[in-house]
């Protein structure tokens, strides 16, 4: 007796309109799968996101390559803009004093001075143009007096100051200060029948060059009376008050 399991089968086969083999429908008693198939059904819906899944193994560590050359040296970049001034930093530690330097030269001064005094009185007249002869020294260190002649000279240019104090008694007294043959200031003392001695002073400051020469020179006739004694004297003075010299080492 035939199953109905085996009239369904033949059945579906005869709706399709396939042709089959019966007796291997006995024999097996199975239908292929790929005798009959019915259309796609419709996608379905996705599924939920699944957890996320354990972290993997690290990777094998890369091996060292070898170095590469050295690459050629490239042009020289433009200059940047000047960056702002920083702020001014700490003072340092203070350094080790250094070695003593070499002993520098020493910058002098010009100088020239001198006094002298009579060493007796001079009361007659001397020639013309005669320089009265201060002939005791009392200072002279550059040697630009000369005692003989009685004669300053110059040999540093600048400017001077110079002073003669007479001491006149029982005789009338004029002297001039002269500068190259010229009377720079002139000095009077007229004798008044005094009984004991009088001063007569004066003093100018000059200009000179190298190989000017100052000197007093005394009048002729009744005005001649320079005196000089144990308790009083009659002086030439000068000295250099600043010098010309643009390389003074003081009064440039």
């Amino acid at each position: 007796m035939t199953s109905p399991r085996f009239l369904a089968l033949v059945l579906l086969y005869l709706v399709c309109g396939l042709q089959v083999n019966l007796s291997d429908l006995l024999e097996d008693n199975k239908i292929p799968p790929s005798l009959c198939m019915g259309h796609p059904g419709i996608p379905g819906s996705s599924g939920v996101h699944g957890s996320p899944g354990p972290p993997g193994r690290d990777g094998r560590d890369g091996r060292d390559a070898a170095p590469a050359e050295k690459g050629e040296k490239g042009d020289r970049g433009q200059q940047g803009e000047l960056g702002m001034r920083g702020l001014t930093g700490d003072n340092g530690d203070r350094g080790e004093k250094g070695e003593r330097g070499k002993e520098g030269e020493c910058a002098v001064a010009p100088k020239s001075a001198f006094s002298a005094k009579l060493s007796e009185s001079v009361t007659t007249p001397l020639a013309v143009g005669d320089a009265v002869r201060f002939d005791k020294i009392m200072l002279n260190e550059q040697g630009d007096f000369n005692k003989e002649t009685g004669r300053f000279t110059c040999k540093i240019p600048g400017v001077y100051y110079f002073a003669v104090h007479a001491t006149v008694y029982r005789a009338s007294l004029q002297f001039d200060l002269m500068k190259n043959g010229h009377t720079m200031a002139s000095y009077f003392q007229f004798y008044g029948n005094w009984p004991k001695p009088a001063s007569l002073s004066g003093g100018s400051m000059l200009h000179l060059v190298p190989g000017d020469q100052v000197w007093v020179q005394m009048a002729l006739g009744e005005y001649s009376g320079f005196y000089s004694s144990s308790k009083t004297d009659s002086t030439f003075t000068g000295f250099l008050v600043y010098s010309d010299w643009k390389n003074s080492a003081v009064f440039a």
